[in-house]
């Protein structure tokens, strides 16, 4: 999970990394959007709105203990072929299939 703290730099971390040449992976798809390369993690929609039916069942009165734990199910890839470029990277086209988001 990514926290509110490095989301916040995220623009420095992204930075950093490509000037370093780092292999760097993220979490997010917010730090790919920023110059990051990629990021597989979960769908933070779609937990939204699990947690919602989590609520729902709660304000009809089940009680929050008795209700199992979640995990993600969807997650999401996402690459910017900008900044692979930049670096001198080559994605290969069965991971860009596969990706649900490619920022040229």
């Amino acid at each position: 999970m990514t926290s509110a703290s490095s989301t916040d730099i995220r623009k420095l971390i992204t930075t950093l990394a490509a000037r370093h040449r780092l292999p760097a992976v993220y979490t997010d798809r917010i730090f790919v959007s920023s110059g990051g390369r990629i990021s597989y993690g979960p769908d933070r929609i779609d937990q939204f709105r699990r947690a919602a039916s989590y609520v729902d069942r709660i304000l009809k009165g089940e009680k929050p203990s008795d209700l199992p734990v979640q995990t993600p199910v969807k997650y999401v890839l996402s690459i910017n072929l900008k900044t692979a470029k930049a670096l001198g990277l080559t994605v290969p086209d069965k991971l860009l299939a596969v990706a649900d988001e490619v920022i040229e």
